[in-house]
């Protein structure tokens, strides 16, 4: 474990965005660097593809699904 170096604005982003997701500040942060990574990594993918794809690979099953 280490320490980030983040500006003072994108902090309190963090901040709010973590309190509308229930999540630490830390855990807010480290989802939106997991995501970045994935994407950056899947350009072709969006945001809900990677969201899925990591549900999935934890084997864990949305409690329903939408389908359009």
């Amino acid at each position: 474990m280490g320490i980030v170096k983040i500006g003072d604005e994108l902090h309190e982003e963090v901040r709010r965005a973590s309190a509308v997701m229930c999540r630490s500040i830390n855990a807010q942060a480290e989802f939106w660097m997991k995501i970045g990574m994935l994407a950056e990594a899947n350009p072709d993918q969006s945001f809900n593809d990677i969201v899925r794809a990591q549900l999935e690979a934890a084997q864990i099953r949305p409690a329903h699904s939408v389908v359009a």
